[in-house]
């Protein structure tokens, strides 16, 4: 991870402890279906079924420790559940004081980090885009983390609509080099924007317009300027500052690759992992592999 990237999720997750941690564990909300709906758990229930024989459980890349968490709460009696990350780690440790059988280390995923053993599953999501070499990251934890027959679940930026891919890196580039606080300003203009706008609930219907890389659908105004002109995340489950946060999120961090499904299977194929489950939505991959 860059400096600048470095400095981005430091300041981010200093700053925003609490960010979506409870709308992440609240069943029902937005975020929770998000995460479960890509993973193809579908429900709580679904995700307890899935970590049913998982002993050892690492959360690579954990943040403030949210998804760390809804992983303790719905894992079997006994799991040990492991959170490593490069610039927050301490925050998770933090917000997760007094649950049993979780442990937290700083750890680099473009390291060799055998030292913490094996794991039945790691989960690694929104993370490896953000790192110096996604591939490598990801061969580290195939190979130094994950036990035989074990599964790992990532996901990843998938390449978007190419006005969307050029105002992302435009606004990215424009404020890289600035402070947290004077990039959230910019931020908090987006976010603004995008409040607004969410509450045009009219649906419309475009057709295909396939040299602007728009899929033919029904959209919301917010949806339809989201997914194919710039990245203006609001969601009414969180308050104002924890939107500007994610929005701060995609735009301040410099490393930001965004990936094709085809890249993504090859990255599986030459860890010898098996594909599981590959789902593809409008902003990301999400692929899970088993080690054989």
């Amino acid at each position: 991870m860059d400096n600048n990237t470095a400095k981005s999720f430091y300041d981010k997750w200093h700053n925003n402890k609490n960010l979506a941690f409870q709308n992440t564990l609240k069943e029902g909300s937005d975020i929770q279906k998000w995460i479960l709906t890509r993973n193809g758990w579908n429900s709580l229930l679904g995700l307890q079924s899935f970590l049913n024989n998982k002993k050892n459980i690492l959360d690579a890349g954990c943040g403030n420790g949210r998804v760390t968490a809804l992983l303790a709460m719905n894992a079997s009696k006994g799991t040990f559940i492991t959170g490593i990350d490069l610039t927050a780690a301490d925050v998770a440790k933090e917000n997760l004081t007094g649950m049993p059988n979780v442990f937290f280390h700083t750890k680099d995923l473009m390291d060799n980090n055998s030292d913490i053993g094996k794991f039945d599953f790691i989960y690694c999501q929104e993370v490896l885009h953000h790192t110096n070499n996604p591939f490598l990251s990801f061969s580290n934890l195939a190979k130094n983390n994950l036990a035989d027959n074990g599964t790992i679940a990532i996901y990843v930026y998938k390449k978007k609509a190419p006005i969307r891919e050029y105002t992302d890196d435009f606004i990215r580039n424009k404020i890289a080099g600035m402070s947290y606080e004077e990039a959230m300003e910019h931020c908090n203009q987006i976010t603004e924007f995008s409040k607004n706008i969410s509450k045009q609930k009219e649906e419309f219907y475009c057709p295909e317009i396939e040299l602007l890389g728009i899929s033919a659908g029904n959209y919301t105004p917010q949806r339809f300027i989201y997914h194919f002109f710039m990245k203006c995340f609001w969601n009414g489950e969180l308050d104002f500052n924890q939107n500007s946060a994610i929005n701060y999120d995609w735009y301040h961090p410099q490393n930001c690759t965004r990936h094709s499904i085809d890249e993504i299977k090859g990255w599986f194929k030459t860890n010898n992992l098996e594909v599981t489950r590959s789902y593809e939505d409008f902003y990301g991959i999400t692929m899970h592999g088993v080690k054989k």
